[in-house]
């Protein structure tokens, strides 16, 4: 293998460019490294030209977490190898060592136990375990409880009576001559005291792992046949003891669903994505049944959509140390990754014969990795709950941005705005509410932005901010103050109530760069309002900035501060798009009822909050339309027509999977 090559450290990532022609084509693994010499990134490339020369461009031109790692690293390096294999294995060996920070690390979701049989020992022990694994030990699971492990395995005792207690205990029972009570109640063969063989215990150790591996068909049959011929020799005190293992088999097959009809050997591997995270989960599947499950959440830093997340994850499962045995004979995957041909060729190789990656289109398996899928968006809906739920994550969240941002105060409150248009038309916008670093739902509103150009973000945004703090000044000086046990509060003089929208947030967050926080201090400025920070966190790089500044403030990709403003802002955004959807359907039903005769604007209205969505007016038949008051049967007939006319003209609505937004057709 030839020795690395590297490029000059300087700074900025054009000036450590490599000069033209001196990267080769030839497949390799490179790195990238900070002006301290730390390894920040490890990639791989069929060609180490192509994929290197992709880096250095205008960085406006990079994905947000791409250009973010190429302008924090100093100088660039790579290694030269043989074949595609070779550079996935290389990969693995850099990050591993290195743990460069802008490469994908999935971290376990929850710690799952293993059970665990310690193979490597004279007189193997079966054991329920945690944490990383040994040499000399054979796993299976992982399982989702450990007291379900342990039930199954003081069911299979009976039937594989090996050892299973400590090695104090098996010491202490050799060193008297008597066995534990397991011994006693024949759920251990008792190799403490000499009643088996090493031989014969590791007979046993070898039928229970068999089982547990999936090969349970055989070893019913074989006790059955035991069974009828024990009865039939009218041996019946053993007869009704393999009847009783025979039992024991079942009940604890029984834990385990078949749900491979073919009895097919698979690890179903499923995804769950957002903008900052994605969560995977695992379920092992042997001889058809589930043996395992295992859950994993990681941050996304960098570009990759679903195939580059699953080649990460493989990378991380099976590329290092995984066992031979450990790797099954068909890996399905959500996507499949670039290059599958050689990780197929890789993961056969390691297992000693073939193994298939691809995606399930139908049957039994495809219905698994939808159901794998399910868990995968639970576990990431469960991962942001602890995450933002937890008071000590949040506090520091808050302390980060207060110290980041110079401000006074912890921003208690803080308020998020987004607009959101179609070509101009149907402009909205959002206003969300947090404080101490959780949702506050009920403080959410909607602004329907009118005589303003819909192309005109900026003076959307002024707009917006002008009518949100104008009632701001308004309601306090509408308000008075009472005293409480929380503090005083300021309420409405006439019902008592307290007003919400009273309170000035500790900070303003506007959803893009500069001119929209220019545009939200400037309306700010027109009110008279001086003590209210405004931020902008634009997308392109995660960038906050302020007003009048002209380098914005870079937090740290692992901050919780940012982790927070990226919440408040995706939050905001959802919320515009949300309500961007909404006006857009009303409008596209009222559109198609406006030559409907004998339809005015009162019972267009009517009908359009009993269904509320062109969707639900589409499949309702006439008898429903016609419930609606005001609407005869005559007129529902009409309705019916003109909704079946514009579907059949393909006049539909849709969601772009890009921008969330709702399209015409």
């Amino acid at each position: 293998m030839p020795p690395p090559r590297s490029s000059r450290p300087t700074r900025g990532p054009l000036s450590y460019r490599p000069e033209a022609g001196s990267i080769p084509t030839q497949p390799g693994v490179y790195r990238f490294r900070d002006p301290k010499g730390r390894v920040v990134y490890v990639g791989k490339a069929k060609n180490l030209r192509s994929r290197l020369s992709s880096y250095f461009q205008d960085v406006g031109n990079l994905h947000q977490r791409t250009a973010t790692m190429v302008t924090t690293a100093a100088s660039v390096e790579w290694t030269v190898v043989n074949t595609e294999v070779e550079a996935l294995q290389l990969e693995y060996s850099w990050i591993k060592e290195y743990d460069p920070r802008f490469n994908v690390k999935y971290r376990d979701d929850k710690s799952y136990p293993w059970l665990a049989v310690t193979v490597g020992d004279e007189f193997p022990r079966v054991m329920v375990g945690r944490g990383a694994k040994r040499k000399g030990t054979r796993y299976f699971g992982p399982y989702s409880h450990a007291w379900a492990i342990r039930e199954t395995v003081d069911v299979l005792l009976r039937v594989f009576p090996m050892r299973s207690c400590s090695n104090g205990v098996f010491k202490r029972s050799a060193q008297i001559g008597r066995p534990c009570l397991l011994g006693y109640i024949g759920k251990c063969a008792a190799p403490c005291v000499g009643q088996v063989s090493p031989e014969e215990h590791r007979a046993i150790v070898d039928d229970f792992c068999d089982f547990m591996g999936g090969q349970t068909r055989p070893f019913v049959r074989r006790i059955e046949k035991e069974m009828y011929a024990a009865s039939e020799a009218q041996d019946y005190e053993r007869a009704a003891r393999l009847r009783d293992d025979l039992g024991a088999l079942e009940k604890a097959l029984e834990k385990q669903a078949v749900v491979l009809g073919d009895g097919a050997d698979a690890d179903v591997i499923a995804l769950a994505e957002d903008p900052l995270e994605v969560a995977v989960q695992i379920f092992y599947v042997r001889g058809g049944r589930i043996r395992g499950q295992r859950g994993w959440v990681a941050d996304r830093v960098d570009e990759g959509g679903t195939p580059e997340l699953v080649e990460d994850f493989l990378l991380q499962l099976y590329a290092g140390e995984a066992e031979a045995d450990a790797i099954p004979r068909e890996i399905l995957v959500p996507a499949l990754p670039p290059d599958v041909e050689t990780w197929e060729d890789l993961l056969s190789d390691r297992r000693g014969s073939r193994v298939q990656v691809r995606v399930p289109q139908r049957g039994d398996k495809k219905t698994l990795q939808e159901t794998v899928a399910r868990n995968a968006g639970q576990a990431l809906v469960l991962h942001k709950t602890r995450r933002a739920s937890d008071l000590t994550t949040r506090n520091r969240a808050l302390e980060e941005i207060q110290l980041a941002l110079d401000l006074d105060e912890v921003p208690l409150r803080i308020e998020c705005y987004d607009v959101s248009n179609l070509q101009g038309t149907e402009v909205v916008a959002s206003m969300v509410v947090f404080e101490d670093g959780l949702a506050r739902k009920s403080e959410y509103r909607r602004f329907v932005i009118r005589g303003v150009d819909g192309q005109n973000d900026v003076a959307s945004m002024h707009e917006v901010i002008t009518r949100r703090f104008r009632r701001l000044l308004d309601e306090q000086a509408r308000s008075k103050e009472v005293a409480t046990d929380n503090g005083p509060m300021l309420v409405d003089p006439e019902t008592g109530r307290p007003r919400k929208f009273a309170y000035a947030p500790g900070l303003v967050v506007v959803d893009g760069g500069p001119p929209q926080v220019a545009a939200a201090q400037q309306a700010l400025d027109e009110l008279g309002i001086v003590d209210i920070p405004v931020v902008g966190l634009a997308k392109r790089l995660e960038e906050v900035w302020l007003p009048a500044q002209e380098d914005p403030v870079i937090l740290a990709r692992s901050s919780e501060g940012l982790y927070l403003l990226q919440r408040v802002r995706d939050e905001a955004h959802r919320f515009a798009i949300n309500h961007h959807r909404s006006r857009r359907s009303k409008t596209m039903v009222e559109s198609l009822l406006d030559d409907v005769p004998g339809l005015g604007e009162v019972r267009r209205k009517t009908l359009l909050k009993h269904f509320g969505s062109l969707k639900k007016l589409r499949l309702a038949t006439v008898e429903e339309i016609a419930m609606v008051p005001g609407i005869g049967e005559r007129t529902a007939t009409a309705i019916k027509d003109a909704v079946a006319q514009a579907s059949a003209t393909g006049q539909t609505v849709s969601v772009n999977t890009a921008t969330g937004e709702i399209e015409e057709s």
